[in-house]
């Protein structure tokens, strides 16, 4: 039995018009003989009736108290109205199909709610349906704990439920469906010039993925890639193949990456960079930073550790706590709130000279200056004043001619 798990998001299941797109792609993929898994996300964005945010926005409306076990309750309503809505039109069709929560395809998961991790899955019951001819749609972004509570997997979520079953069932792919053509070099409500990209690697779509592109989540390409099944990332509103992510090796013999040193350019936002210098006298400035950020749940990045202190970031929201937290600890920070990380990213870069003079020339020529900078094996990362991060987004496309 060949088996492809198709997963839908918000958008892609909003409307009357984008549905009727769904119902083809699986009347599609059932006419080229594959079984059909469907993983939905709940219909819709912010504002409208069923998203996931306008859930969380009846918790806030009402006392905002709730626990967080109950909230996963509600939470898990959004892709259940999504999947019922789905299932009834695929029948209304001619098209057999059930509907199945995480929990009854088997996803078990441990009980942190709102963040819960997958433990296993027992998709018995999936694989019945299958066999039966049916379409089976699973609520994705959700799973059971051990006693039978439901969680959810927390953002992007669905994503996840989609790779998670497709490893289960090994199947032959799986199919993310949005409302962008693929993977795109940039975001092009930034860059006009943004290509869509036929084939990438898992890792560096997993780059992009974490440094600001919100196409797919990193954790559902992990487990992909650990289960070695290739992805497309694809159009609801398109026929067209989108982009595949598969592992190196497939990758060159599609294209050289030879050729192609850099892939994308990736973005993150309101950044906040803090600055702490080493206190006379004292040597464990570096302990005492990162032990006080942690105590506090205060997520850092983009850390930069030298003798004489520590320069990191984090997000603008939790800038202020975060200098309160560094002045009760005896220090005195400095703060640069509203910068912006941007990432060039490609698996070709790795030992390529001249990758971040041409980075340096780019933003140079515009006046940009780069506040700080990393990199690793497949990504050079730069901190700029965000007021600055688009045209350092168009730069760099055009330097590394992302456009071709």
């Amino acid at each position: 039995m060949r088996i492809l798990i198709q997963k839908f998001g918000g958008t892609s299941l909003s409307t009357d018009h984008a549905r009727e797109h769904v119902i083809h792609h699986i009347a599609r993929e059932r006419s080229n003989g594959f079984a059909v898994v469907v993983v939905v996300s709940a219909m819709g964005r912010k504002g409208d009736p069923y998203a996931t945010d306008t859930l969380l926005q009846v918790i806030k409306n009402n006392g905002d108290s709730l626990p967080a076990r109950e909230r996963d309750m509600l939470l898990g309503c959004g892709e259940i109205i999504s999947a019922a809505a789905l299932c009834s039109l695929l029948i209304a069709n001619g098209i057999s199909s059930v509907v199945l929560t995480g929990g009854q395809a088997g996803m078990i998961t441990d009980e942190q709610y709102g963040h819960a991790r997958i433990k296993e899955i027992r998709p018995d019951k999936v694989l019945t349906h299958l066999r039966a001819g049916t379409v089976v749609i699973v609520t994705g972004f959700q799973g059971s704990s051990v006693n039978g509570d439901t969680t959810t997997l927390g953002r992007g979520g669905s994503d996840t439920s989609a790779t998670a079953l497709g490893a289960a069932l090994r199947a032959e792919m799986v199919d993310i469906y949005t409302d962008v053509n693929g993977i795109l070099t940039a975001d092009p409500r930034i860059v006009e010039e943004a290509k869509p990209l036929p084939v990438v690697s898992y890792l560096e779509i997993c780059n992009m993925a974490r440094q600001g592109a919100k196409v797919i989540h990193p954790r559902a390409v992990e487990i992909a890639q650990q289960a070695r099944i290739p992805l497309r990332v694809r159009s609801t509103f398109s026929s067209e193949t989108g982009t595949l992510v598969t592992d190196s090796a497939e990758l060159k013999a599609e294209l050289s990456v030879k050729d192609r040193h850099v892939t994308g350019i990736a973005h993150v936002s309101g950044i906040t960079q803090i600055s702490v210098k080493a206190i006379e006298g004292r040597n464990d400035v570096q302990l005492q930073v990162f032990q006080s950020m942690a105590k506090h749940h205060i997520s850092v990045d983009f850390i930069n550790v030298t003798p004489s202190g520590a320069i990191y970031t984090v997000f603008d929201n939790d800038a202020k706590r975060a200098v309160e937290v560094l002045q009760e600890a005896g220090f005195k920070p400095s703060a640069i709130n509203g910068c912006a990380k941007v990432s060039v990213i490609g698996g070709g870069m790795n030992g390529e000279i001249g990758v971040m003079a041409r980075i340096v020339e780019a933003l140079t020529e515009q006046g940009i200056s780069i506040m700080q900078s990393a990199d690793s094996n497949t990504t050079i990362w730069v901190l700029v004043r965000e007021a600055d991060m688009a045209e350092a987004l168009r730069s760099l496309h055009a330097k590394f001619e992302l456009h071709r």
